[in-house]
């Protein structure tokens, strides 16, 4: 079990990520697939875990304003600060190397609503990941 004791509500619990909280800033692939507010499909892989790391590494590191802060085994947790308000969105990583899935949940520490930044973030790493990059640069 991997918790976060700085910021609550992070971290995995009996195998999972935390649920998104009752705010449209959050996004989770362990959302039920009905909730569409919350629902993002998970990463997959076809190559070896090893392999999938080091490109879901490459593809974070090449965003702008993001942090690597946990690095474990089969859990990650990555901050993303924004440009203009400097706001912090804490994004988790679950790797299942049975499965070939990364479970991801991106969200926000405060406020009420993202304007979708946190689902649009999920599907740059996704495209960076898959290996569609972009230029290095802003995501949305």
């Amino acid at each position: 079990m991997t918790t976060n004791g700085k910021y609550p509500g992070l971290g995995i619990v009996d195998g999972r990520l935390p649920p998104c909280p009752n705010k449209p800033n959050c996004v989770s692939s362990q959302a039920a697939a009905i909730d569409k507010q919350h629902y993002i499909e998970a990463l997959t892989y076809s190559d070896e875990p090893e392999q999938a790391r080091q490109q879901l590494e490459r593809a974070i590191a090449g965003m702008k304003r993001s942090r690597m802060v946990t690095h474990d085994a089969n859990y990650w947790r990555a901050e993303f600060t924004s440009a203009l308000w400097r706001f912090v969105d804490d994004v988790e990583f679950l790797f299942n190397d049975d499965t070939k899935r990364i479970d991801i949940r991106s969200a926000s520490r405060v406020g009420y609503s993202d304007l979708g930044v946190n689902r649009k973030r999920i599907e740059e790493i996704r495209r960076r990941f898959s290996g569609q990059q972009k230029e290095k640069g802003d995501y949305p």
